[in-house]
């Protein structure tokens, strides 16, 4: 379960689980943040449906939903970032998504989110976190700590190769 917190990093925001209503607001996040690089209109259609969010999707108990909002009142609170996190064996978890709103890109949105999912496979017993990352994501991950592993072909864009990170946590957690 991930508890409702404000972020050490940044109090202007906090963490908490996602609802199911707000599939589509993350959905609408996920594409902004994606054509933030500056990505031809085509290749963002070819990606629509897999960054899209359902709410069948955040109640699946496989995966752990977060998001960063800003802090405050309703109805001034704004989603300005979120993160899908998998199971894939006792140990072992995915990163399956990561995305921060533009406008919050380099205000330490991304650092909270990566540091909460850490968090998370730890508390949930497990020691590695694989990341298939966006090209343009590979150093912010390896400033998190991750390793590269590969490079492997996108699902979505067929020729286009992603590089494959891991964080080993078993190790990192005598350091921090």
């Amino acid at each position: 379960m991930v508890s409702k917190h404000r972020s050490v990093m940044n109090p202007a925001f906090i963490l908490r689980a996602a609802k199911p209503e707000e599939a589509s607001l993350l959905s609408h996040l996920a594409m902004r943040s994606k054509a933030h690089w500056g990505y031809s209109t085509e290749f963002m259609q070819a990606c629509q449906e897999e960054l899209s969010v359902t709410p069948e999707e955040i109640r699946n108990q496989g995966f752990t939903y977060v998001v960063a909002e800003t802090a405050g009142t309703e109805p001034s609170q704004q989603i300005i970032g979120f993160y899908t996190l998998e199971r894939l064996t006792s140990a072992q978890f995915e990163l399956d998504a990561m995305f921060v709103d533009p406008l919050y890109m380099g205000q330490g949105v991304g650092r909270a989110l990566i540091g909460h999912a850490k968090h998370q496979v730890t508390t949930q017993g497990g020691n590695t976190l694989l990341i298939q990352s966006d090209p343009y994501a590979k150093g912010f991950y390896q400033a998190a700590g991750a390793e590269f592993l590969e490079w492997r072909e996108s699902a979505s864009i067929p020729g286009r190769f992603l590089p494959v990170l891991q964080i080993n946590l078993s190790e990192r957690s005598d350091r921090e």
